[in-house]
């Protein structure tokens, strides 16, 4: 299947997206022209879902950069917290960047469902993001209670509380995935903001990534729909949005 056929698929339901492989060129010409830095003096850290299929679609050509420091659990909110933001922060080149590639993720299958995938070996498709679906099911079904977290399931109860906070907005839309992931990012997109404005970095830039990445089948590939797309300049915490550089 030609990408401009994937991509017809994905953008139905994700109008802006691109392949994951283009955002991460795009990124590296950004990070090579504007910022006049190499790969190699730039730390990433992602926060997205601890899902294999993540690890199996990541594309490889972060690996020019240094990382990836893990800062994601289920469905990518940063659970590794501010004790994990400022360990990543202290292992920045000087000179260099740290980038944070964050947002939650959810699956569509190549005949255009959501909130599935088709995984290598599998008769049938399975859930994408699985922890979200779960969720989103314990919500219609009036199974969460406010406030109740617990031990033994802390990033789950965790990402049934975000949903939970949001629920009349979630069950009223004519697509509950949908909204349900859209409200996991914007809870992921201020954590982020919470743990940034708590750190010091004592490198030249921050650079902030917020998306929604959309898994596929497994001869798909997945997509990446852009949100935020911003650098903090350190030396006069001037903070650039240059989401219109990705277009």
């Amino acid at each position: 299947m030609k990408k401009r056929e994937k991509l017809a698929i994905i953008q139905k339901w994700y109008p802006k997206a691109i392949t994951t492989i283009d955002s991460v060129n795009k990124i590296i010409d950004f990070v090579e022209w504007e910022l006049d830095l190499e790969p190699k003096q730039v730390m990433l850290a992602d926060s997205i879902c601890s899902d294999d299929v993540n690890s199996i679609q990541y594309p490889v050509r972060t690996q020019e950069f240094l990382g990836p420091f893990k800062m994601g659990g289920l469905d990518g909110f940063p659970f590794t917290g501010l004790t994990g933001m400022g360990a990543f922060a202290s292992h920045v080149p000087d000179e260099g960047a740290v980038f944070i590639y964050y947002g939650p993720h959810i699956g569509v299958t190549k005949d255009g469902k959501l909130g599935e995938i088709h995984r290598s070996g599998q008769n049938k498709n399975s859930g994408c993001c699985g922890a979200a679906k779960g969720a989103l099911g314990k919500l219609i079904d009036n199974q969460i209670t406010a406030g109740h977290i617990t031990e033994l399931d802390y990033q789950m109860n965790t990402i049934e509380q975000i949903l939970y906070q949001e629920k009349e907005r979630v069950l009223s839309s004519p697509t509950p995935i949908f909204e349900a992931t859209e409200v996991i990012y914007e809870a992921i997109d201020k954590r982020i903001g919470e743990l940034i404005e708590k750190t010091q970095y004592k490198c030249k830039y921050v650079i902030l990534l917020g998306a929604i990445l959309i898994n596929s089948d497994g001869d798909m590939g997945s997509f990446t729909e852009i949100r935020r797309f911003e650098v903090i300049d350190l030396s006069t915490n001037e903070h650039h949005n240059y989401l219109n550089r990705l277009d």
